[in-house]
């Protein structure tokens, strides 16, 4: 592995720090806050694996945190149907890209949004054919697979700047090793990509990036990824909502801060295998793991709403999918608590 350190922390230390930060002690939050609070309704919850993307990193990193707010039962259900899985209660957390949760709360899906968690991580690769999303038109684009996250966001961008994706775009689903082949041969035209893909496409200098949602205007703008639950369990669990809500921020915290102990964790984990590309994921996705304060989760949804509108894949307007899919009540009151 690359970039050791004398000093480096143990996994040890690591999980020692994430279970100080379920404490407060790392963000300055009163332990007493804590212990104020009624003890969760339940003792169990499920989080789902759903994605290879190691942009959801603080939901691996509160496992521990989870277990400080009371949880004796922590699970990560393995799924590939996550919106499947979130609907039916199957899983009660999720941490998903805001446009397929959006299309869930449009088709009736019994789900609610919480809160933000980053900006910006994908990025759209693409040959010397493609220099802006416009030159999308008539071309081939790989998604991981169709009608999910990064579908969503090919959708959305091609609507933002007048394409039709159902038209305009030949849009066509392989595993990330395989689009990455074909964009190496030059079989497709590009491929959107997620950590740790698009860093290891930059390394073996496999296209160029046209996009990168954390940088550019107006993806960087917006969060990317968001928390959301099963809306039964956010019902019935009130305290454990919140609790389980502070618990993945105070991870996204983390991840902030210390990139480097955050990709030893992961590849340990078994997470992801190569540390250098999850190092340089952390340090990139630092600041967007810190915008979850600021950044407003309301805005996001209703501009991405909007877009997916326009791409025809939404029918309801973005105002109805707020009122009906969020609740914002949670995380108003953690940012009173975590001011970092």
């Amino acid at each position: 592995m690359g970039n050791q350190r004398d000093d480096r922390w143990s996994r040890r230390e690591f999980l020692s720090a994430v279970t100080l930060a379920g404490t407060g002690a790392l963000f300055e939050l009163r332990s007493e806050s804590v212990a104020a609070e009624p003890p969760p309704e339940t003792m169990r919850i499920r989080l789902a694996y759903h994605s290879r993307s190691l942009c959801h990193a603080p939901l691996y990193v509160a496992e521990d945190s989870l277990r400080g707010e009371g949880f004796t039962d922590v699970q990560y259900v393995k799924t590939s149907t996550v919106e499947k899985s979130l609907a039916s209660g199957e899983v009660d957390v999720v941490t998903h890209f805001c446009g397929p949760l959006a299309i869930q709360v449009d088709n009736g899906d019994q789900i609610v949004l919480l809160s933000g968690l980053h900006p910006g991580c994908i990025e759209l690769v693409g040959t010397d054919r493609i220099r802006s999303i416009r030159d999308l038109k008539g071309k081939t684009i790989a998604v991981t697979d169709l009608g999910g996250g990064r579908h969503a966001f090919l959708a959305v961008m091609a609507a933002h700047v007048g394409l039709d994706p159902r038209k305009d775009i030949n849009i066509v689903a392989h595993r990330a090793a395989e689009a990455a082949r074909l964009l190496a041969e030059r079989k497709i035209d590009g491929f959107l990509a997620a950590p740790p893909d698009a860093q290891e496409l930059r390394a073996k200098k496999i296209g160029h990036v046209v996009v990168n949602s954390m940088m550019e205007k107006p993806w960087s703008q917006y969060f990317c990824c968001m928390v959301a639950l099963n809306q039964q369990f956010v019902r019935k669990n009130p305290v454990a909502t919140k609790r389980a809500a502070r618990a993945i921020l105070k991870a996204a915290d983390i991840c902030a801060r210390e990139p480097e102990h955050v990709a030893r964790f992961l590849v340990e984990k078994g997470y992801t295998k190569n540390y250098d590309y999850a190092h340089q994921t952390m340090k990139e996705m630092g600041m967007a793991y810190s915008h979850w304060r600021e950044y407003d989760p309301e805005d996001t949804l209703r501009f991405y709403a909007l877009r997916l509108h326009e791409a025809g894949m939404i029918k309801n307007s973005p105002q109805k999918i707020i009122a009906q899919g969020t609740d914002w009540r949670f995380l108003r009151e953690l940012k009173k608590e975590l001011k970092g």
